[in-house]
């Protein structure tokens, strides 16, 4: 079934936790790992950062994840013989999640495994965000570096729901790096805090999903609101507004255009990369409608697309194909349509054995698509194989299936820039990262490897990262324009980050 998200009881965001696992032995050593560093943060408006490093840049943490209480006692050591005894790696293990920590342990971030970490509280949490396009290049790696997103809120009451719109400036490279070879350009302004400026923008109710359309003539986004409708937003001023000083946007602008063919709400939304203004909404009663862009408006198809059972999860049009689209639901399957053709999908296959909460649809491979289950279980389909199941009356099998996850997958999404990874986000509060293109060498790999990484867990070669420290993960994007950079909104707030094998 669909599932409501809803905002807590405590509107401030507090007890935010940032940190990350880098398991993967090539990338970091056995013994790197983990990082979850409780923080206080106290938020009346938008606007603050949280910086975790700003304290702790000076302290040569190292890979310390585990603290042990009693090397802190009193021993006869002399300090020498004491820092000796602290680098030792015995001294630390790897945390993977849903270890049980004994008394006297405790969780801090390893700051190395970052390039880039920062995190941002905000007024209501945000369970859906977009990234805005800029002209400010792609491929971006350098330092500091500048992004902008819009984000929608669940406030409590309906009346106080918003679209913000935020650029985030000076994010400089928070990494602890203290090899004396590597570029020092930005390493003289670490302890610069970033800064984040905000427009906001009045939202009749709750916003269940937020996306951009993809396009750089203008910034047009739409919304899916928790009252049934789906509203398109001309925010073009708002972001000049964020680079134009004295330029004042309009406080209240009205939506441009309202879907009101839907009769309930939805999740599911996406524009298409091929046609300029064609947009996709689902709901959950399992109805998906189509509104194109006009000379002068916007206007929605009287008939819906005809077939799920169930919620309508998540939409992604082909990334090379104008008129071709899938759907995921929650009755189980994946769906490939023809939007010329609304009376059926041309391909419907049984994904997975719960709710299909989300898809990805490869941007620059056609054939494979990710997708994203309530169980935890997410898989990597070959969409060429599917014709042929079908014409032998057979179901297709995953390429890949993944079931690291304890929780229900809330968000998949390929790295634009690399074309086996990508990144995967549970309600377990972890965000995994993946590169779909390894495989272990079962001749040259130590037999206990596995147990090296943590005792009892058998970590997949595929995985590269566990980020961690955000609670109700709900949403991530790759940044299309910056190389590696991921952005991910949670109940707790926003985290933006670059890991060290991104």
């Amino acid at each position: 079934m669909a599932k409501k998200r809803e905002a807590p009881e405590d509107n401030a965001v507090v007890e935010m936790e940032v940190g990350g696992v880098s398991p993967r032995k090539g990338l970091k050593t056995s013994d790197d790992a983990t990082a979850r560093a409780p923080n206080d943060v106290s938020v009346d408006d938008m606007g603050e950062f949280e910086d975790q490093y700003e304290d702790d840049m000076e302290d040569d943490e190292g890979e310390v994840v585990i603290a042990n209480d009693s090397d802190a006692e009193g021993d006869g050591m002399d300090v020498d013989e004491e820092e000796e005894e602290e680098q030792k790696p015995d001294d630390f293990q790897v945390y993977l999640p849903g270890q049980a920590l004994a008394e006297g342990e405790e969780l801090v971030a390893d700051n190395s495994t970052y390039e880039m970490l920062h995190s941002m509280g905000v007024e209501w949490p945000c369970l859906s965000f977009d990234i805005l396009r800029d002209n400010l290049g792609t491929g971006r790696k350098s330092f500091p570096m500048t992004t902008y997103i819009v984000a929608g809120s669940q406030a409590e009451l309906a009346k106080d729901n918003k679209l913000y719109i935020m650029k985030m400036s000076q994010l400089h490279r928070t990494k602890h790096d203290d090899n004396d070879d590597a570029d020092d350009d930005d390493d003289e302004d670490l302890d610069e805090d970033p800064i984040l400026e905000s427009r906001t923008v009045p939202h009749i109710g709750g916003v269940n999903r937020v996306r951009v359309m993809p396009h750089p003539e203008s910034h047009i986004v739409a919304t899916w609101a928790d009252t049934g409708k789906v509203h398109i937003y001309d925010l073009t001023e708002h972001v000049r507004s964020l680079d134009t000083p004295g330029l004042v946007p309009a406080r209240n602008p009205s939506p441009i255009y309202t879907v009101g063919r839907h009769r309930n709400e939805g999740y599911a939304l996406d524009w298409s990369t091929l046609q300029t203004g064609h947009l996709l909404s689902g709901d959950v009663q399992g109805k998906i409608y189509l509104t194109t862009r006009t000379p002068t408006t916007f206007q929605t198809d009287a008939t819906p697309f005809a077939g799920h059972t169930d919620s309508v999860e998540d939409l992604q049009w082909c990334p090379t194909r104008a008129n071709v689209f899938a759907s995921s639901s929650c009755d189980q399957t994946i769906r490939i349509w023809d939007a010329r053709d609304k009376s059926k999908a041309q391909l419907n296959v049984h994904a997975h054995d719960s709710d299909v909460n989300v898809i990805s649809w490869h941007k620059t491979v056609e054939h494979l698509l990710a997708s994203g289950s309530d169980s935890g279980v997410f898989s990597i389909w070959d969409l060429r194989m599917w014709p042929e199941a079908k014409a032998n009356n057979t179901v297709p099998q995953p390429a890949a299936t993944f079931k690291w996850h304890q929780g229900p997958i809330t968000s998949i999404e390929w790295a634009p820039h690399e074309s086996s990874a990508l990144a995967v986000a549970g309600a377990d509060d972890q965000l995994t990262l993946w590169d779909i293109g390894l495989e272990r060498d079962e001749e040259a790999s130590d037999p206990s490897a596995a147990t090296t990484v943590a005792p009892g867990v058998d970590v997949p070669p595929q995985l590269m990262f566990i980020h961690q420290g955000q609670n109700h993960i709900k949403e991530l994007h790759y940044h299309p324009q910056a190389d590696g950079v991921l952005i991910s909104t949670a109940l707790t707030g926003f985290n933006i980050f670059k890991t060290i094998n991104s």
